[in-house]
């Protein structure tokens, strides 16, 4: 089923993100972890796509074992980053002849060591220019990103927005935002986006803080804005890790609240593999259904 038609029924889309593990016991036990979520109705599960060849294999084997063994809705991410077009399309023809429907092009981050994102020969160099390619030649339903606290490599949030229009005008049929912890930019950047006709859903990404020091690296590395008083309820908690995890689901559960009440269209969870957390709190959200009382 195409994403864009689970975002129009009028219940919220929940959905869990996922990395490709480096070891095949590693991609047993996520199998059995995204099977564990079933009993939670997932909208869709997505599995994201690395720099290398053999992650990129683990990603579309994954994205075919959770469509055709677990019966889960999933999505495949595509990256531009060293590929040719002729790269791309073999994964895309793979992905199609297995019955996959969703995609979601990105440019990509520049490989591990590299110090800036740099085209590809014969391949692409924006995000638009994938999505592109994409529609020219298959019937996936395709995502692409945005960013409410704009774009790492974007000096200016207005051209950030602009870049996401393009995407939108390519062919993207839904956008998923990095993840941020005050709701006050995803609502401002949703305000903006339909401002310049950006009219496509877009489901906010979250991501629930279960250490004290991932929370650091985040911002240290993204630039993505940790309000205050979090910060420091998670410094009080530095020494007690189960402490720690559990103010981070309490933290994410109400943060989701507000948005479903405030008319999100759902939430896209980045699980950093470990989906314990975001099963607590999907199982409270629709416990208490907010986005019944907006």
């Amino acid at each position: 089923m195409h994403i864009a038609e689970i975002l129009r029924i009028p219940e919220p889309c929940f959905s869990f993100e996922f990395f490709p593990p480096k070891t095949d016991d590693g991609v047993a036990n996520l199998v059995s972890t995204v099977a564990a979520l079933r009993p939670l109705g997932p909208s869709f599960v997505s599995v994201t796509y690395g720099a290398s060849g053999t992650t990129r294999e683990r990603t579309v084997d994954l994205v075919l074992r959770i469509k055709q063994e677990l019966g889960i809705e999933a999505m495949a991410h595509l990256t531009c980053v060293g590929s040719t077009q002729e790269d791309l399309a073999a994964v895309l023809d793979r992905l199609a002849q297995g019955g996959v429907e969703n995609v979601l092009a990105l440019r990509g981050d520049p490989p591990r060591g590299a110090p800036a994102f740099t085209r590809p020969l014969g391949g692409f160099g924006y995000a638009n220019e994938l999505v592109q390619f994409i529609r020219s030649r298959w019937s996936f339903c395709l995502g692409g990103a945005a960013y409410p606290q704009k774009h790492p490599e974007c000096d200016d949030s207005y051209q950030d927005i602009l870049n996401v229009r393009r995407k939108v005008e390519a062919g993207a049929e839904f956008l998923v935002t990095q993840l941020f912890f005050d709701n006050t930019y995803y609502f401002d950047f949703v305000a903006q986006a339909r401002r310049l006709g950006i009219t496509v859903p877009i489901l906010p990404g979250i991501m629930p803080i279960t250490t004290t020091d991932q929370i650091e690296r985040i911002a240290a590395l993204s630039g993505i804005a940790v309000p205050d008083r979090l910060r420091r309820e998670l410094e009080l908690r530095r020494g007690d890790p189960q402490a720690a995890l559990e103010l981070g689901v309490a933290a994410a559960t109400l943060q989701c609240a507000d948005l479903l009440r405030r008319g999100a269209p759902g939430i896209h969870f980045y699980t950093l593999n470990r989906s314990s957390a975001t099963r607590a709190i999907l199982a409270a959200l629709r416990a208490a259904a907010p986005w019944r009382s907006s």
